[in-house]
């Protein structure tokens, strides 16, 4: 894709960003106000994610190998390199809330949004931290699952090469026994890289959400946390190969 066609097409991937999701915000404001509805404004954001790839004429290969449990709850930890990857992990299944950093809610109606129907932490402080651990476990409690970066940011200067994953993820696994799904996200980076430029190259993605994950007896935060790791970083590691 030339540089031209990649700015028009760009350009058309932000103004429908921009115009579908004020269509459908004030139905996720409904949701937000009514008790009890707000896992139906979670829901549309699930619905909008997928409507929106199809509207950029971006596909997505899915390959779901976890075989996931009605009404069973997990965590789903996936690499992040890419402003792309937040609208990607609306294809996951069930009502799951995102752990995210608590600058997303500065973004105007987005930023309303997720500090209403997800979580916000702001690493810098440990009471925030200690919140979001409150509210994560709430959740599960709940009956819904979350999503974790847990990167904790587009951090890495190399991808597709992870930087370590932080604990929390794993602490929440362990102590309420909640199965994980690690999920690799393979081609965002190339995709929409985190290089300033905001500008989309056209290529179809790819999303695999891994087999479950269960914590043993055995497991302590730090394996957990590494078998994770591996997983994903084997796979982003194979379809760098199969580029």
């Amino acid at each position: 894709m030339n540089k031209i066609l990649k700015g028009v097409y760009s350009g058309y991937a932000g103004l429908i960003f921009i115009l579908s999701f004020i269509l459908i915000f004030p139905f996720i404001l409904i949701c937000i106000w009514i008790p009890g509805f707000k896992k139906f404004g979670r829901k549309i954001n699930r619905y909008w994610a997928r409507v929106y790839f199809t509207l950029i004429f971006l596909p997505v290969k899915i390959e779901n190998r976890a075989k996931q449990k009605s009404g069973q709850p997990y965590i789903y930890i996936a690499n992040h390199f890419s402003y792309l990857d937040i609208p990607m992990m609306g294809f996951i299944p069930g009502d799951v809330q995102f752990v995210g950093k608590a600058s997303i809610r500065k973004a105007p109606l987005f930023g309303y949004y997720f500090k209403k129907l997800h979580i916000a932490v702001d690493r810098e402080r440990l009471r925030s931290r200690a919140e979001t651990m409150r509210r994560s476990i709430a959740a599960i409690e709940q009956g819904s699952g979350l999503i974790i970066f847990p990167e904790g940011g587009i951090y890495t200067k190399n991808p597709p090469q992870m930087i370590p994953f932080k604990i929390g993820a794993f602490k929440i696994s362990i102590s309420k026994q909640i199965p994980i799904i690690p999920v690799t996200l393979s081609y965002n980076h190339i995709i929409l890289p985190d290089d300033g430029k905001l500008l989309l190259n056209w290529r179809p993605a790819k999303m695999v959400m891994h087999e479950v994950i269960l914590p043993t007896e055995e497991d302590t935060e730090e394996t957990l946390k590494q078998k994770c790791f591996d997983v994903i970083q084997n796979q982003l590691n194979l379809d760098a190969e199969n580029l």
